[in-house]
C-alpha cells in the first residue's frame, strides 16, 4: 500500500483497540475456532519427513490451481482525516483462448481511496502472495520452525514458523506462520505478512499489512485458498494508516479435462469437470465484511 496522505486513528478505532485488549488470547482463539498449541512432535513421522511431505504437496496442487478459474472479489477499506475510502474490484480469473491467464473485471466502482493507494505489487499480491504456497522449489529459501499441534475448527493441523533465510535484492517474500493439516499434508491457513516493504525515501514508501488466509477444500482433494482478512496497521514515517481488507475467491472450476497431475502414483487430475462448482466447506470462516 503506497502512503497517500497523514492519517490518525479516530475514536472508533481507539475503542476497537479498548475493547479488544479487554479479551484474553484464549478467548480470542476460541472465537476463531482454534485450540491450544500442544508441544507434541508429529504423529509417526520426523518434522523433516512432514515439511517435505507438505511441500510436495503443495507444489502439485500449486500446478492443479493452475487448471482451474475462479472469481476474485476484493474490497479495501480505509478511514482517516480525510474521512472514509473504499476499494472495490471484482474479477474472473479466466484463460483467453491461447490458453494464457486473464483477468476480466466485472465491477468496479470509482476508488475512493483517501489515505493510501494500491501499487502494482498489491494487485500481484492479490493472485500470488495472499493465497501463499510452500513447495519443494522454495523451501530451501525459508527457515521453517516446526511450533506444534493445533485444533482449527474439525482439523489437525501442524503448526510451522516461516521466515526467509536472506532478502535477494528485487525479490519478495512470506513471513510468517501456517497451519498444516495432518492428514492430507497441505496448508489450511496461514498467517503473516510480504516481506520486505519497499522504502525508497520518506515520500516514497510501500508498506504490506498482516493477512490471515483461510483454504478449503475444492474438489474433495485440493485445499485451495478461498478467503483473505486484513485489518491492520501501517506505520508510514508520517503517521499511521489503519486498513481493512477482505478477498474472496469463490466459482473455483477445472478448465479442461485433458490435464494429468499424479501423487503417490495415483491419477488426483480428474476431480472434476469444468462445470463443476466448488462445494461448500464447513470449516470456512463466516462471510465478513469490512465496517
Amino acid at each position: 500500500m503506497n502512503r497517500k496522505h497523514i492519517f490518525r486513528f479516530g475514536n472508533w478505532a481507539w475503542a476497537t483497540a479498548c475493547l479488544l485488549g479487554l479479551m484474553s488470547v484464549s478467548a480470542l482463539a476460541q472465537q476463531r475456532g482454534e485450540g491450544e498449541i500442544v508441544n507434541e512432535p508429529p504423529k509417526g513421522m520426523t518434522v523433516e519427513q512432514v515439511i517435505e511431505r507438505f511441500a510436495a504437496k503443495e507444489k502439485l496442487f500449486k500446478e492443479a490451481r493452475e487448471h482451474y478459474t475462479w472469481t476474485q472479489d476484493v474490497k479495501v477499506a480505509d478511514s482517516g482525516n480525510n474521512g472514509e475510502g473504499e476499494f472495490r474490484q471484482v474479477s474472473n480469473i479466466l484463460f483467453d483462448d491461447k490458453g494464457r491467464r486473464i483477468e476480466q473485471v466485472t465491477f468496479a466502482p470509482q476508488n475512493t481511496l483517501r489515505n493510501i493507494s494500491m501499487s502494482p505489487e498489491d494487485f500481484e499480491d492479490l493472485q500470488k502472495r495472499l493465497p501463499f504456497v510452500l513447495t519443494t522449489d522454495e523451501i530451501g529459501q525459508y527457515d521453517i520452525t516446526y511450533v506444534g499441534q493445533q485444533r482449527q475448527d474439525e482439523l489437525n493441523t501442524y503448526v510451522f514458523d516461516v521466515k526467509p533465510k536472506k532478502m535477494e535484492p528485487k525479490q519478495r517474500y512470506f513471513e510468517g506462520r501456517i497451519w498444516v493439516d495432518d492428514t492430507d499434508f497441505q496448508i489450511v491457513k496461514s498467517y503473516g505478512k510480504n516481506v520486505p516493504d519497499i522504502k525508497k525515501s520518506k515520500n516514497s514508501e510501500n508498506l504490506f499489512p498482516n493477512f490471515t488466509t483461510y483454504r478449503e477444500l475444492i474438489d474433495g482433494k485440493y485445499w485451495f485458498p478461498t478467503y483473505t482478512k486484513i485489518d491492520d496497521d501501517l506505520h508510514f514515517s508520517s503517521g499511521d494508516v489503519h486498513i481493512k481488507q477482505i478477498v474472496k475467491y469463490t466459482n473455483y472450476k477445472r478448465f479442461g479435462s485433458d490435464v494429468k497431475i499424479t501423487y503417490e502414483g495415483q491419477d488426483i487430475g480428474k476431480a472434476g469437470s469444468q462445470d463443476k462448482q466448488a462445494p461448500p466447506d464447513k470449516n470456512a470462516p463466516p462471510p465478513q465484511k469490512p465496517q
